[in-house]
């Protein structure tokens, strides 16, 4: 039997056996009805990069309900499925051939699994008969590691090999299982070549799930109440909130408290807010540390972040003198990046848990002290006629003319586009901003923004380096399948972040230029259009044009190599880990 699981994410306590029951089949080939397990657990993406292994799979695959973007390569759809998943909530297919097709998604299906999206990776092996005689990109025990790749561990939430149609009914419980949970799920389905052209002749049994969203109990709510009225607190907003920003903007007015957001979280509270101290971390807001050091919150409330090191830098200062109220959905988070500090972990949706404690605060406080928090700095400097283009001013007019002109979703690629967008554009709807601050792949936003796009069905804008653009792009699937992705090029022909960080830590001599590029000239070449910018005048008319531009676009802009990136934050946390055993 085959479950309409997409039924199942909507409402997680569905009974699956009131759905459908079970009926007989006619014999069809195990890629058949994998296909058709894939539809009902509502996918609607799959992209990937094809091969002979592949073929039965992708065959069905084409002639499905499910819309199949052939890649220029595999770890660039991997990072556009993780895109794509955010974009649309629904899981998302990668597939691969054999070998090396396996082991250029790894990267992209790490970011996957790191940045929390359901991402499920079908990639053929070798069937039995040929396995250990050297066969072309033989993909078995003999030709590559089994541990990790093809079993369930740091990189698979689930992974199995289907060595028989009779473990169909297993792979599929325990993928709606994964698919049904709350939280990211990736998984690795291998199918031999032989087996996926092998026939299921006995229906697929009955699966009945139930789940309940984790929420604290009222005696939990209760207590965090109680610890939060003791005295000032601060809201530490992370990516895991993302779905509770009204609820946050509610608690957060009527306590009064100061709200900060992870790189992740920008835009999940508005940040033009008064009551908004800034960005923590990479490329964050000296507000925010003026903040915790003048104004020495009892408590933090954390939501829905790690605390990693993108998002703290494990920075004593951000320990209130209390420690912390840390509430995720994943029981093993609260309490990891500062083992030290007193926290109170709560397991629970974020959204619920918010919703039940606002029951404890009805009243409203005086905004009278909120209106004398710090907040973080913004410098308007206006476009000149001068050459090569200010990172800044350019970050001023994507505000102006993307950010608060048009709907579409930015996205900024790891190095200093990420330092120059999370440091100077202001967000004030969540869904509006995307990084990647986890795994950090170069090429995560130059390919994610074709998936983003794609499933968004709207503009999606990449702010990118000249070295991500690149290392990997995929604006030839986007002109094919005419997915309107813009892509932004902070052009200086430099890996300009190691150039700037060496010389920042103190090692001279380092090297990181790219040659020159013309990547307007590339874009075209593909069927994409362009525009040069090499003046800040023409910034705005350059992102305008993009904006209206109905196939994928690249706006190349010549950017002073000159100006520092504001990462002095990551600089200091390398020095200490520099220093840390002298």
């Amino acid at each position: 039997m085959i479950l309409p699981l997409a039924d199942v994410q909507q409402n997680p306590r569905l009974d699956m056996a009131s759905v459908k029951t079970s009926q007989q089949l006619a014999p069809v080939s195990v890629a058949s009805v994998v296909v058709k397990m894939l539809e009902d657990m509502g996918v609607r993406y799959a992209f990937g990069v094809s091969g002979g292994a592949i073929a039965p799979l992708w065959h069905q695959l084409q002639h499905s309900s499910i819309q199949v973007l052939h890649f220029r390569h595999e770890a660039g759809a991997a990072f556009a499925a993780t895109e794509a998943y955010f974009a649309s909530g629904r899981p998302v297919v990668v597939f691969t051939t054999t070998g090396p097709g396996i082991t250029n998604a790894l990267t992209g299906l790490f970011a996957a699994r790191w940045e929390g999206a359901k991402v499920i990776f079908l990639s053929p092996s070798t069937s039995t008969s040929q396995r250990g005689r050297w066969g072309f990109q033989e993909t078995s025990a003999y030709t590559m590691p089994i541990s990790g790749i093809f079993t369930s561990g740091s990189l698979f939430d689930y992974a199995s090999t289907l060595e028989c149609s009779d473990e169909l009914p297993e792979v599929y419980r325990r993928l709606a299982k994964g698919l049904a949970q709350p939280g990211g799920f990736v998984a690795h389905l291998s199918i031999p070549t032989n087996i996926q052209t092998s026939l299921v002749e006995t229906s697929l049994p009955r699966v009945t799930l139930s789940f309940a969203t984790a929420t604290a109990s009222e005696e939990t709510i209760s207590e965090c109440a109680r610890l939060l009225s003791e005295g000032p607190f601060a809201i530490w907003i992370g990516f895991g909130a993302r779905n509770a920003a009204a609820e946050i903007r509610q608690l957060a007015e009527r306590t009064g408290a100061a709200v900060m957001c992870s790189p992740r979280g920008k835009g999940i509270f508005p940040e033009d807010h008064p009551q908004f101290v800034g960005v923590t971390g990479f490329a964050g807001h000296e507000s925010v540390l003026r903040y915790m050091q003048e104004y020495r919150p009892l408590r933090t409330l954390v939501l829905g972040t790690r605390l990693g090191e993108f998002t703290s830098f494990w920075n004593p200062d951000m320990i209130p003198k209390r420690g912390f109220v840390h509430v995720d959905i994943d029981p093993e988070i609260p309490g990891t990046a500062y083992p030290s500090a007193e926290t109170f972990a709560i397991q629970s949706d974020v959204g619920m848990f918010v919703k039940a404690l606002l029951k404890h605060f009805l009243k409203r406080q005086s905004r009278a002290k909120t209106l004398l928090l710090p907040r973080p700095k913004r410098n308007a400097i206006n476009p000149s006629t001068g050459s090569p283009v200010g990172p800044e001013v350019l970050m001023n007019v994507i505000q102006r003319i993307i950010v608060e002109g048009s709907d579409a979703v930015v996205m900024t690629e790891a190095g200093n586009s990420f330092a120059w967008g999370n440091h100077m554009l202001r967000f004030n709807k969540p869904g509006r901003y995307r990084v990647s601050t986890g795994f950090g792949a170069m090429g995560h936003a130059v390919t994610g923004i074709v998936g983003y796009a794609l499933a968004r069905n709207g503009k999606a804008i990449a702010i990118v380096g000249d070295g991500a653009m690149l290392m990997n792009s995929e604006i030839s699937t986007a002109v094919q399948h005419q997915i309107p992705a813009v892509w932004i090029v902070l052009n200086d022909s430099n890996y300009n972040m190691c150039n700037q960080g060496m010389a920042m830590l103190g090692f001279e001599g380092i090297n990181a230029k790219i040659s020159q590029t013309n990547f307007v000239k590339i874009a075209q070449g593909m069927g994409a259009d362009g525009i040069r910018v090499e003046r800040e005048s023409d910034i705005q008319a350059a992102l305008e044009k993009a904006l209206v531009s109905t196939c994928p676009f690249v706006v190349d802009v010549i950017i002073d190599s000159t100006q520092p990136a504001p990462i002095g934050s990551r600089i200091h946390n390398l020095i200490s880990h520099l220093t840390t055993n002298h």
